[in-house]
């Protein structure tokens, strides 16, 4: 009696660290899953954390400038201006670059995602990767999707993981039990 050829294949991963505990997805990425994970990101990149810091002070100018307007002083407009140029660039910046990544990703078709104790297989109509939990120590989970992300100080590589995905809705609690035994929570 011969084999099947999926069967093989699932003692193979198993005996890789592929047990019976994988959680498996299986999705075509959104903008919106991109705008969820680039918001994530903004917690816990420094130089995201630094934007906000620049536009809070950039608030505090204009309202130091309309305060020497009001009392009758020689106040600048271009602060004003500055604010109501960046101030929604930055507030968009996310969904804008979300867009961009969506667009890319279009073109990689399915994403199948497979995640075990070993870390993070993904395969698509075009690419194979795999990620160890060394590469992305860290995740931050919001209400649509889990975000892995890299240990570099502005979490510059990501993986996203939408919780539609999943096959069945246990599988999001099995997940999250996969991640919290193996990455930190950011």
């Amino acid at each position: 009696m011969v084999e099947g050829q999926g069967a093989a294949q699932q003692r193979e991963l198993q005996g890789q660290g592929y047990g019976a505990d994988a959680v498996e997805l299986e999705y075509r990425p959104t903008v919106g899953d991109y705008t969820s994970a680039l918001r994530a990101r903004r917690g816990v990149s420094k130089a995201a954390r630094r934007q906000f810091w620049v536009l809070g002070g950039a608030t505090v100018v204009v309202a130091l400038e309309g305060a020497l307007a009001l009392s009758g002083g020689d106040a600048s407009v271009f602060p004003v201006i500055w604010l109501l140029v960046f101030a929604p660039l930055m507030l968009l910046s996310p969904w804008l670059q979300a867009r961009q990544v969506s667009r890319v990703s279009e073109r990689q078709g399915v994403f199948r995602v497979r995640v075990t104790d070993a870390g993070v297989s993904v395969a698509t109509d075009n690419t194979t990767a795999s990620v160890n939990w060394a590469a992305q120590p860290r995740y931050r989970e919001k209400p649509d999707i889990f975000v892995l992300f890299s240990a570099d100080k502005n979490a510059t590589c990501f993986t996203v993981l939408p919780k539609r995905a999943v096959r069945t809705p246990a599988d999001v609690e099995r997940l999250r039990a996969i991640l919290d035994r193996n990455l930190t929570r950011a």
